[in-house]
This record gives C-alpha cells, sequence and structure tokens, in this order.
C-alpha cells in the first residue's frame, strides 16, 4: 500500500546500472540531486536501479505515489519501432524498468514527471518516436565543464506555464541547461501528449516540455535538468512542488476510498 495521507509521497526515482557508464561516485552525486529536489518538495525520494530484481520492484510499485523517470542512457529503437540511427549507450534492463514503472503508474492515475530521457520515455511509451541524433544540445554532465544552456519557450496556458509563473501563465522564454543528443521532433510526438515547451534545433523547433491531454492524470516531462540548481531557472523548484503536492493528493484520494 502508498503511505497514509500524513506522510511523505514515496516518489519512484528510477536510474541506470551504476555499473554501467560513469564511475560509481559520478552517479551516486547525480542520483543525490534528483533524490535531494524531492525531498525539498517534500516527498521521500526511493531510487530504484535497473539492475534491482523484481520482488523489490514490485514492492516499491506497490507503495509509489509519483514516479520520476531520471535521465539517463538512450532508449532501444525498438521501442518506437526503428533501427538504430545515432542511438548510443542503450540500457535494455533500465527500459524494462522504466517501462513496467510506467504501467504500475499508469494503472492508478499516479504522477510522473520525466526529465530529459524521461521526456523521451514518456512520449515513446504512450506511442511516440524519437530523432536519435541531435547537434547543438549536448552539453557537459556536471562537474565537467560550464553547461551548455540555451532558450525554453514555453507556451501560453499550459500546465507548465501555470506551475512555473501562477500569477502570469503567459508565454515566457527561460534559459535552461542543455545535456542531450535525442529529441523529439514535433510529428513524433505522440497523440495522448500536448507540447508545451519548444527550443530551437537544427531544422526548426523541437518539444522540450510536454504534457498529458488527459486531466485526471498528471504527466509531465521536460528535456531540462532543473535538479542541477546551479544551472535551472528558481522557478523549477515549483515543479517538483507541485508533483509533490500531486502525489500527496493521491495519496489523500487512496486514503478516502479505502
Amino acid at each position: 500500500m502508498i503511505a497514509g495521507p500524513d506522510r511523505q509521497p514515496a516518489i519512484v526515482i528510477t536510474r541506470g546500472d551504476p555499473a554501467r557508464g560513469l564511475d560509481g561516485e559520478r552517479a551516486a552525486q547525480i542520483t543525490q540531486q534528483y533524490a535531494s529536489a524531492i525531498a525539498r518538495a517534500g516527498g521521500e525520494p526511493v531510487v530504484v536501479l535497473a539492475s534491482s530484481d523484481r520482488a523489490l520492484r514490485a514492492a516499491v510499485f506497490e507503495r509509489m505515489a509519483g514516479l520520476l523517470l531520471a535521465g539517463g542512457a538512450d532508449l532501444d529503437p525498438g521501442l518506437y519501432s526503428q533501427s538504430a540511427k545515432g542511438a548510443r549507450d542503450v540500457e535494455p534492463a533500465r527500459d524494462d524498468l522504466e517501462l513496467a514503472a510506467w504501467e504500475a503508474a499508469r494503472a492508478r492515475a499516479l504522477p510522473v514527471l520525466g526529465i530529459c530521457r524521461g521526456l523521451q520515455a514518456i512520449n515513446v511509451f504512450s506511442g511516440g518516436g524519437l530523432t536519435q541524433d541531435l547537434e547543438g544540445h549536448d552539453g557537459p554532465l556536471p562537474g565537467h565543464g560550464r553547461p551548455l544552456m540555451h532558450r525554453l519557450r514555453i507556451g501560453s496556458g499550459t500546465q507548465l506555464a501555470r506551475i512555473l509563473r501562477p500569477t502570469n501563465p503567459g508565454t515566457f522564454v527561460l534559459q535552461v541547461n542543455s545535456s542531450h543528443h535525442q529529441a523529439i521532433a514535433p510529428a513524433d510526438l505522440a497523440a495522448s501528449l500536448v507540447p508545451s515547451g519548444w527550443s530551437p534545433g537544427p531544422d526548426g523547433e523541437i518539444v522540450e516540455a510536454l504534457e498529458g491531454k488527459d486531466p485526471s492524470w498528471f504527466v509531465l516531462g521536460v528535456q531540462c535538468h532543473p535538479e542541477r540548481t546551479e544551472s535551472s531557472p528558481p522557478e523549477f523548484e515549483r515543479l517538483f512542488r507541485f508533483f509533490v503536492d500531486a502525489a500527496r493528493h493521491t495519496i489523500r484520494l487512496a486514503a478516502r476510498s479505502t
């Protein structure tokens, strides 16, 4: 069962196998940034790794009140019916974990927030596709140089606009960090999603924020990394708070129904 209505909502954070790619210390630092963002917003961060067994996953998903799909390796292009055309460092075990987590969240309409790879995963799991390799957006990881920044145009009246600037949710532009080489072209956005933010790409604007059409299920994704507070506009702290509050609301609704 998920936590009681007076407890911190358990926010599951999905991460890859720390033995792959990054050194263990760097991987732990990145994971801690996500966990700290959730804790600051009043949630209980629960990290689940791609290497976790199915029994652990099942136990965690049962108490999950919200799902944070975090950044990481590329999704397998087979998930969106493509062959490899630029995808790299694919991690099938991570795909398996996150698809199971997504389905568990969808079954109970639990809030979902996607960051970087997480935004792309939301689109792919919803039936959309990806541009597998994009020039000009792949900035360095934290601690490996000055972050790459670009503009993010937030659409007027979107849920993201209302979260970030509740008193004036019109169109506005923020400077955000960029650390990805894959993207969502407007034509590849899943039918159940709507774009809420765009950034310039080599061949026109790309979708860098999205949200679900279903008003009864909070689903939102951003391509930038708001957990990296040193290179993120302060408005994004509201996004984490809104997400955790949505998870807390889910707990209260579940408590009333029992």
